[in-house]
């Protein structure tokens, strides 16, 4: 008999394992953007043509044409079949892997339990269509025929022992209909109940079209809302997402919709939303989370906005973080649902929804600002004091300059007291004295290593600043930057008025620098504020704090520049077919990033 691997666990082995992690212990991949790149493991090359798709879990090579998942690449690299490779990739993982055998125990119990799981929905379906009660309740839900056929929806009518019967009738045993959740043993063990009853009952269908369990809806509230088939050798619920299979079957998988209930994929499906997925009467677990990822290259959370919803909204968000994917949140009116939202609003208003979608951070924002009224002191302190913390987390410094003015308007706090609270209350000492001239500073100062304040724009300004307080600064700035460095238009211009006054007088004459501005149609406070504002650092070597600045606002640009070709290539990428001038353009580019690339890792490690 032929020998494979059970289903069950190559799912988890697809599931567990991520393509960047396992190519990567074969070759080097660099990330450009969305996808990582290398050099092809199947063919020789010197420029990288190779590439992997984090998200989707799937390489290909545009110079041999190889392509596939990670049980692909094993099978190719180490020249193994496919049981072999998954067992590799298994070991690697620590699961336990089970051999089976054709027609054996453990199979042929799976695919009874598929058969009674199917023979189940034919006879809920027949119950629907002859319950004008049920169908009532459907129709007030602007559920159609067509809909309740594409779904398989049911219904559970009230008989305690409907169902059980029924499956008798067919052949299956008792013990094997309550070991996948139908049915339950009575008191005493004197017989068998149905564990549905008086309920809509919803289908959960896996990507393989095969049903896996059910998820029922009462029709009053006499018993729990909802009620899920239990655990059995097919389902796990913490590993399927509701609507998937339509999802993996119609979707063009550029976006996921992540919503609570069934009925909410339901009525965003039969309106054309065909990208909608529901957690299965639990917060998203990890395995869902990168569910998410696999079949969405952009996720998006619209959970209804009561207490438990906003709950279940930042659980998600954490779980999706993990998985490296920054979910976007719709907010729906208070008391509405996607369900209620889409029913009285239809499809072109609830895609609208998306463009006004929070990212992960604004979205925390708004839920704390809600929490707090910032005219109160008390509150505003408090406010401030939880929204650093999510500021903290943030890596790019950009992105945390960017937050920090945005919390400064909204509070009123100084941006620097915001800092202060981020940094844990590092204390920032006395300023660098303008009469200090640079060559002195070198000598009396010690060496503490500096501690720039985050962001470009912070480090533009603080140049201008220096440029404009000591020449002995701006001889040092000007012969490592130009004008062309700065991002800032207004920075650019000052750049060039301020080495106009340098070369022409020993001095700078703020006054001419300040008329010549207002003659730009600068505001008189921009540029006084620069001059007054005095720089407060730690006393440490004004040569490495320059430079620290400099650096910051050339990796800026650097950044910037990798943004643009990262954006060319991506859309190179989207093309199906590339003419030859094309991929020599991909490759070009591909070099000119890694490059890029190079640059800015030297500069950060000086």
């Amino acid at each position: 008999m032929t020998i494979y691997i059970n289903d069950e666990t190559i799912e988890r082995v697809k599931d567990s394992c991520d393509i960047v992690d396992v190519i990567s212990d074969y070759i080097q991949l660099k990330r450009t953007g969305t996808n990582h790149v290398g050099l092809c493991p199947f063919h020789n090359e010197k420029t990288p043509s190779f590439t992997v798709n984090q998200s989707k879990q799937f390489f290909h090579c545009f110079g041999c044409g190889e392509s596939g998942d990670s049980i692909a690449f094993i099978m190719k690299k180490e020249n193994l079949d496919f049981p072999q490779a998954v067992k590799l990739l298994a070991d690697k993982l620590g699961i336990d892997t089970v051999e089976v055998r054709v027609n054996d125990k453990y199979t042929q119990e799976r695919q009874e339990a598929y058969n009674i799981n199917k023979d189940a929905a034919r006879y809920f379906y027949r119950s629907l269509v002859t319950n004008p009660k049920a169908l009532e309740y459907l129709n007030k839900r602007q559920i159609s025929a067509n809909t309740i056929r594409g779904f398989g929806l049911g219904f559970a009518p009230e008989s305690w022992e409907g169902l059980y019967r029924f499956l008798l009738s067919k052949g299956y045993g008792s013990e094997q209909i309550e070991k996948i959740g139908l049915i339950g043993k009575k008191s005493g063990n004197n017989g068998y109940y149905d564990k549905f009853r008086n309920r809509i009952m919803f289908p959960i269908i896996d990507t393989k079209s095969r049903i896996i369990g059910f998820g029922g809806r009462v029709l009053d509230d006499k018993m729990p809302k909802y009620l899920n088939s239990k655990e059995s050798i097919i389902f796990n619920k913490g590993n399927h997402l509701y609507g998937l299979n339509l999802v993996n079957k119609h979707s063009n998988r550029k976006r996921i919709l992540l919503v609570e209930g069934y009925i909410d994929v339901i009525s965003l499906y039969s309106k054309g939303i065909n990208y909608a997925v529901a957690s299965l009467g639990t917060a998203l677990t990890e395995r869902q989370g990168r569910l998410l990822k696999r079949y969405g290259d952009e996720v998006y959370i619209a959970y209804d906005s009561d207490t438990a919803g906003v709950k279940a909204t930042l659980k998600a968000i954490d779980i999706l973080l993990k998985e490296d994917v920054k979910p976007k949140i719709i907010l729906l009116p208070d008391g509405m649902d996607p369900d209620d939202y889409i029913n009285k609003m239809g499809k072109i208003e609830f895609e609208k929804l998306f463009l006004n979608s929070y990212n992960h951070i604004d979205y925390k924002i708004l839920i704390n600002k809600k929490k707090y009224d910032l005219n109160d002191i008390e509150d505003k302190i408090k406010f401030t004091t939880e929204v650093s913390k999510i500021i903290k987390d943030l890596k790019s410094p950009v992105e945390q300059d960017v937050y920090i003015n945005k919390i400064s308007e909204d509070t009123g706090v100084s941006k620097e007291a915001i800092e202060k609270e981020i940094k844990g209350n590092k204390i920032y000492n006395t300023s660098v004295g303008n009469s200090r001239k640079f060559r002195d500073n070198k000598q009396i100062i010690s060496p503490i290593k500096s501690e720039i304040t985050s962001g470009y724009i912070r480090a533009e300004t603080d140049l201008i600043k220096l440029m404009i307080d000591d020449r002995d600064y701006y001889e040092f700035i000007s012969k490592r930057l130009s004008r062309e460095d700065f991002s800032s238009k207004e920075y650019r211009i000052l750049y060039d008025l301020i080495s106009e006054q340098y070369e022409n007088n020993s001095v700078l004459e703020i006054k001419k620098v300040i008329e010549a501005t207002k003659e730009k149609g600068f505001k008189e406070d921009f540029i006084k504020s620069l001059v007054d504002t005095k720089l407060k650092y730690k006393p440490t070597n004004i040569d490495q704090i320059l430079t620290d600045l400099i650096n910051t606002v050339i990796i800026n640009k650097l950044e910037r520049l990798r943004r643009e070709i990262i954006k060319n290539i991506e859309d190179l990428e989207k093309l199906e077919e590339r003419t030859k001038e094309q991929n020599n353009s991909f490759r070009k580019l591909f070099l000119e990033l890694t490059d890029l690339n190079n640059q800015i890792k030297t500069i950060k490690q000086e």
